[in-house]
């Protein structure tokens, strides 16, 4: 764990680089699914998920939590004007929940050709086993690293004498915690109370569906596996072969099919091997909502709380996590997604129960006192976190179900429809101000800086 009571350790604490991952569905102004082509073929930062018609950003690593959501905005307000200029107008539906959906067929798979075409053949595979309406489902991944400079420093005071082993140890007993703390995640950024009937049931369009859930595609009623995971975290090299036993032994076919919320990735190419090989880079949390209640669909406070929260983790003692702590893990993921979380239980490593709520006061206090001696904006965060948990109606999914309940798909086009309008006005101002800039200094910036590219 990090040495975070030494004075030159807790100056680097939160030195580190983000990486955002977002995807959001492109949509007809009848608020169905768009049955057009990826319109950027050629944009390794706008690439494809699941669906033909839905759009993936991958942002450049940055520095700060701060620039990473300005260059993810950067990246929507491009998307938004090629969007504004089709023959057909089409819009970024703002929410994880999909909007009107005829049947499966209405879903179009994502098309790869030629060297890539298998990528179409596994999204095939994907759709036989789980079905299409699941694959709707859109949200953001926060990817985040420690910075090189604080490993380093922590590494001469850890005794060990092989950096690259230091650090996967780091990470591999970071992931070990985030599985049983992580469900807090969950809870402060779910923002999918509602849907449209049409995903439950065929042609029922325009009828509210509100099924319990704060985050439904973090729920029981999401896209998991049909098993609960669970892991070696022995090693990087035991951790990475107890996810390669799952498709050895049948449960999944291809590494990449264990959904789980969190993951260790190595740099370069997203594989097994990879990892074993080289080590870890960065760990990715997969659960944020899309939140409709921001422009560029994830609170700065949310990202700069992740990051809180990881730093803290790797700098509390490590518990003992037995497979069974690992597959109430799972359930804790699933149940801190409901919309009541004084209803549902988080059972600990200690065989501590608490409702949802409690457990995260609990998590909140302890990061508050780590954090005593660290400034405003870190305080202020926390308490913004906080505030979720004493009054459910700080949540986003609370708000959400009040202001777009009695018309989801209806008052979520016009969302759409406001975002983009707002979005090039911004880009108009912005392309006008930076010609003004060139035309003074005779520098051309770029869009955004970068450190290294995230494997997605």
């Amino acid at each position: 764990m990090l040495h975070a009571d030494n004075e030159q350790i807790r100056k680097l604490l939160l030195k580190g680089n983000f990486g955002l991952e977002k995807e959001s569905l492109r949509v007809c102004e009848d608020g169905f699914f768009s049955h057009t082509a990826h319109p950027f073929p050629n944009d390794n930062n706008i690439v494809r998920d699941f669906c033909e018609n839905q759009t993936e950003i991958n942002t450049p690593v940055l520095s700060t939590a701060k620039e990473a959501l300005e260059c993810l905005d950067t990246y929507n307000r491009k998307i938004q004007k090629k969007l504004s200029e089709l023959p057909i107008r089409e819009y970024l539906w703002p929410f994880s929940n999909p909007p009107y959906i005829r049947n499966e067929e209405d879903i179009p798979i994502a098309q790869f050709y030629g060297s890539d075409a298998s990528k179409t053949k596994y999204r095939e595979y994907l759709s036989d086993r789980y079905g299409r309406y699941k694959m709707t489902f859109s949200g953001i991944h926060v990817n985040y690293s420690f910075d090189d400079e604080l490993l380093k420093e922590d590494f001469k005071l850890s005794g060990q004498t092989d950096f690259v082993e230091y650090k996967n140890k780091l990470y591999v007993e970071l992931a070990k915690k985030a599985i049983i703390y992580g469900w807090i995640l969950v809870s402060v950024t779910a923002a999918s109370p509602l849907m449209d009937g049409s995903f439950v049931e065929k042609k029922m369009y325009d009828i509210d569906n509100f099924n319990g859930m704060a985050s439904t595609r973090c729920s029981e009623l999401g896209y998991w596996n049909c098993f609960a995971p669970t892991f070696d975290y022995t090693d990087i090299r035991s951790y990475a072969d107890s996810i390669k036993q799952y498709e050895t032994d049948g449960w999944i076919s291809y590494a990449s099919e264990l959904y789980y919320p969190i993951r260790l990735k190595p740099a370069g190419e997203n594989n097994i091997d990879n990892l074993k090989s080289n080590g870890v880079s960065h760990i990715e949390l997969r659960m944020f909502d899309l939140n409709p209640l921001v422009q560029e669909g994830l609170e700065l406070k949310d990202v700069i709380f992740a990051q809180l929260f990881l730093v803290w983790l790797a700098s509390i003692d490590t518990p003992e996590v037995t497979t069974k702590d690992q597959i109430h893990a799972v359930q804790n993921f699933k149940n801190a997604a409901h919309y009541d979380l004084k209803t549902v239980k988080i059972v600990l490593p200690n065989e501590e129960v608490n409702p949802a709520a409690d457990a995260a006061l609990n998590i909140l206090s302890l990061m508050k006192d780590f954090y005593k001696d660290f400034s405003d904006e870190i305080k202020e965060v926390l308490k913004f976190q906080e505030d979720k948990f004493i009054n459910h109606e700080n949540r986003y999914a609370w708000k959400i179900r009040q202001k777009y309940s009695n018309g989801f798909v209806k008052k979520g086009m016009q969302l759409a429809k406001e975002r983009q309008k707002n979005a090039l006005e911004q880009l108009n101002e912005r392309m006008k101000n930076q010609k003004e800039y060139e035309e003074e200094t005779g520098n051309n910036s770029a869009e955004c800086s970068t450190k290294q590219q995230i494997t997605a």
